[in-house]
């Protein structure tokens, strides 16, 4: 079976080497000619744990080829993924300025029945958008070559993309037609054999499932910070509280934990973009919208506690990092809380010295050496520094030598911003401890 994916991107790449994985020729395309270059010496545009090995074994294999013309595979393939960005606008709403270029591309050059299938996290009622553009591009050639349209939305986490894809909880399909249905059902039976799950539905409920699966999260996490802020205030533990209802069937235990807030390329931009698509109907998602607002304001939880620490005087202070993607097991820092911490210590007067195992060169994109002092691992950090911030839980700053770190910081003060450390043991190797919801 032969697919094309449009977009190389974080979901773009993993669907096609997973797809590739499995069996089946696979065309990247994007119109990016340097990262396609770059795929081609297997040069890998992101961090995803596995997937530059992946991605080599199968193009080595010729199951995956990467190309910038769409035009040029179109006609040998059955089904085309339409995996391109959905940026946030202005108002919230998501850009679907490059979805709709893919479609124009379709319309303009397809010779033969192809299943076009939106990836990319989009609006309810945007594969309707898609369609109409096809068929306009097909009027203008005078030309009424058959279609279909559906949605396959995808669920991969970050840091785990690969599992997911290959052991997914479950796979949503939205389609119109039952010859889409039976190509959708062909081409995930290679999958059948780990016995997960194929959902078939219509399109605008696999396009609102997606959206309403990461509000849901997005959601959870906001509560539980709200409860950890209450938690602080009323001399609770709020991860007495998590174990206490998340053995409620219920209400379960995952995505109960409190820190820093949540960024990345998802929650924030599909939180932000149901609430508009809610308000371009004339509905109000005034849950949605205190999620959004707890969130935001807890990128600043760590900043404030060190502010109070200090009696609001930071100016000078040399300020450590440990962490700064969004979540650990990746370079991704969109939306990340180091991103408004460090904003908010620059402009207070801090030096920063950061370290995280991956998200350098990202970071540095974003704050060039001289703003930000980036360290080669977690001691060189916190040499002189007045305190200590855990911003992202990757696994090498569970166990430290905190003996060594006391005797490199200037103040051996920590502030935990995703409750990984025991506060007795600290308080006891001499640190002043604040962490999140205690």
């Amino acid at each position: 079976m032969k697919i094309a994916i449009v977009g190389t991107g974080y979901v773009g790449l993993v669907t096609g080497a997973c797809f590739a994985e499995m069996g089946m020729d696979v065309y990247c395309v994007d119109v990016d000619e340097r990262k396609i270059e770059g795929l081609r010496n297997g040069v890998i545009p992101i961090y995803e744990p596995g997937l530059d090995e992946l991605v080599s074994r199968n193009a080595q294999a010729g199951r995956l080829r990467f190309t910038t013309e769409l035009r040029d595979c179109l006609d040998e393939v059955e089904v085309l993924f339409s995996a391109v960005g959905t940026p946030s606008d202005k108002d919230g709403s998501a850009d679907l300025k490059y979805v709709l270029e893919v479609a124009r591309s379709v319309g303009r050059y397809m010779s033969k029945y192809i299943l076009v299938v939106t990836k990319s996290t989009v609006p309810v009622g945007t594969a309707q958008r898609i369609k109409q553009v096809i068929l306009e591009e097909q009027a203008r050639r005078g030309v009424d070559i058959k279609f279909d349209i559906a949605s396959n939305p995808e669920f991969l986490k970050e840091g785990a993309a690969i599992k997911d894809f290959m052991s997914p909880d479950r796979v949503v399909v939205g389609v119109e037609s039952e010859r889409a249905q039976k190509l959708m059902s062909r081409l995930y039976r290679p999958f059948l054999l780990n016995n997960f799950r194929v959902i078939f539905m219509d399109v605008p409920s696999a396009e609102m499932t997606k959206y309403a699966a990461n509000a849901m999260l997005a959601t959870r996490i906001s509560f539980m910070n709200d409860i950890a802020n209450l938690c602080e205030r009323v001399g609770a533990d709020v991860n007495m509280v998590r174990k206490g209802i998340g053995t409620d069937v219920r209400i379960g235990g995952r995505f109960l934990y409190a820190g820093c807030g949540y960024g990345g390329s998802c929650f924030p931009k599909d939180v932000k973009a149901l609430v508009k698509t809610a308000s371009d109907h004339g509905y109000r998602m005034r849950i949605l919208e205190a999620v959004e607002a707890v969130n935001e304001k807890q990128k600043s939880v760590l900043f404030d506690k060190l502010c109070r620490h200090f009696d609001g005087n930071l100016r000078g202070k040399k300020v450590a990092l440990w962490g700064l993607a969004f979540k650990p097991e990746t370079d991704d820092m969109r939306e990340a809380p180091s991103l408004v911490l460090i904003d908010k210590l620059r402009e207070a007067g801090c030096a920063i010295s950061a370290y995280d195992p991956v998200a350098i060169p990202e970071a540095r994109k974003r704050f060039p050496e001289g703003a930000v002092s980036y360290a080669k691992d977690i001691y060189e950090a916190v040499i002189d520094a007045d305190a200590l911030l855990l911003v992202t839980e990757w696994k090498e700053f569970r166990l430290p030598s905190w003996s060594v770190i006391k005797r490199l910081m200037a103040t051996p003060l920590i502030l935990d911003g995703r409750n990984i450390y025991d506060k007795t043991e600290l308080e006891e190797a001499g640190f002043v401890y604040h962490c999140i919801g205690r």
